[in-house]
């Protein structure tokens, strides 16, 4: 009886993973090839506060970096954090130069159709930023005002699927990171900044700089942890020990330390 409950669990778990491909006659060895490999390398923006940043030292730090480093060390590799161009991140994986993209990447259909996710990790919302002094309380206010977001991101696709909101505004200006829109913001380039909400939060709360986020949103979604479409047993891997570490507690405990409560959705 316990044999086949096993059996049934991993199956379960197989077949709860977003976007994954079915197996065929090819055989999957991916989480064994990670750890004969012996390193477990993450793709991420390096300036993707609090998830994946670098500190006052230039090393890469964060929420997820520290997820992915306990990660690895339970599955008895390395972790090394590899910086990649967020625009290009799909290429960067399945050019076999990063092992996953770990970075705040919201799952979308789009993506689980070229992408193999872990089950969502984090709930998140596109949000606006503006000036708390704007006078803007509301998405119609931006209408006929400049906006900015980073390029390739889930803000782009958010404004993208709210066609009334992207035909309103005047212009939307594409940028290579968040905090090159947020300065942009501060200067007055533009007169708002789509992003994630936990990102937003967070950059809000460190650099105490007058800005507030807008409680309208444009979109709802969730993180997940992406790999290359084939390498369903790594994805599964990962998300068995990412339950492991939910359940002792340490996933609360990490949140703890960089969002004051516990904000994961993992087995919840």
């Amino acid at each position: 009886m316990k044999k086949i409950f096993v059996v049934l669990t991993a199956a379960l778990l197989a077949a709860s993973l977003a976007g994954c491909a079915k197996k065929g006659a090819n055989v999957d060895n991916s989480l064994d090839k990670l750890k004969s490999k012996g390193v477990f390398v993450l793709g991420l923006d390096d300036s993707f506060p609090p998830m994946g940043f670098r500190d006052e030292k230039n090393e890469i730090v964060g929420f997820d970096i520290d997820l992915a480093k306990e990660v690895a060390k339970r599955l008895g590799v390395k972790f090394k954090a590899q910086p990649i161009n967020w625009d290009s991140k799909e290429q960067e994986l399945n050019s076999g130069k990063i092992d996953c993209i770990w970075n705040g990447l919201t799952i979308t259909e789009e993506r689980k159709a070229s992408l193999c996710f872990t089950k969502p990790y984090l709930a998140n919302k596109q949000v606006v930023v503006v000036r708390k002094e704007s006078g803007i309380e509301s998405l119609s206010d931006l209408y006929g005002k400049i906006i900015a977001l980073q390029s390739g991101s889930s803000a782009e696709d958010a404004v993208n699927d709210t066609p009334d909101f992207q035909k309103g505004v005047k212009d939307i200006v594409y940028l290579d990171q968040n905090l090159m829109a947020l300065n942009d913001l501060m200067i007055g380039g533009v007169d708002g900044v789509v992003m994630d909400s936990v990102v937003a939060e967070y950059a809000i709360a460190e650099s105490k700089l007058p800005l507030v986020t807008l409680e309208e949103s444009l979109a709802s979604e969730e993180y997940g942890v992406a790999f290359r479409k084939s390498d369903e047993q790594l994805a599964q891997g990962v998300q068995k020990v990412l339950e492991e570490m939910a359940a002792d507690g340490t996933v609360a405990r990490i949140s703890n330390g960089w969002f004051g409560s516990d904000i994961t959705v993992i087995g919840k």
